[in-house]
């Protein structure tokens, strides 16, 4: 049960929640100033939508897992895994810091790189673990060519 609760979404709901809390009972009387935080927003919450719709293509096409703590059946490294190894949490922070401009949580900026290191150490790292494990020379070769995030 613990494994189905500890997936990214979880942790990106929980940060989103945290920000839109403070947003909404805390401003503080701080904004980042009107329609470009909207607009940059927007930008930010769709380009992280569509990174993750992307990503799931590509598992699917492949036929692989997309749920973390499982071990892969393919080393996938087409379509928008050319440009980044973890499309979907690169996904999980554009979202956030998306929301957050959009909802005008200045106070819940710092939520943005605690949300990428908690993403990183409970799953990138993990995850890149098991896949040097089993794929070896040729997810080294991976790595070489394509960075962990841009």
């Amino acid at each position: 049960m613990q494994k189905w609760i500890d997936i990214p979404p979880v942790w990106l709901a929980a940060f989103a929640a945290i920000a839109w809390w403070q947003s909404a009972y805390h401003p503080m009387g701080l904004g980042f100033g009107g329609a470009w935080a909207d607009f940059a927003g927007g930008l930010l919450v769709g380009g992280g939508l569509v990174l993750v719709a992307l990503a799931f293509a590509e598992f699917r096409r492949h036929k692989t897992t997309v749920i973390p703590h499982q071990e892969a059946d393919r080393l996938i490294q087409t379509g928008i895994f050319r440009r980044s190894r973890n499309p979907i949490y690169l996904a999980d922070v554009l979202i956030l810091a998306g929301l957050i401009l959009r909802w005008n949580a200045v106070l819940s900026l710092p939520l943005v790189p605690i949300l990428l290191w908690v993403l990183e150490t409970r799953f990138v790292i993990p995850e890149e673990d098991r896949l040097r494990r089993k794929f070896r020379a040729e997810f080294a070769r991976y790595c070489q060519k394509t960075r962990r995030w841009v």
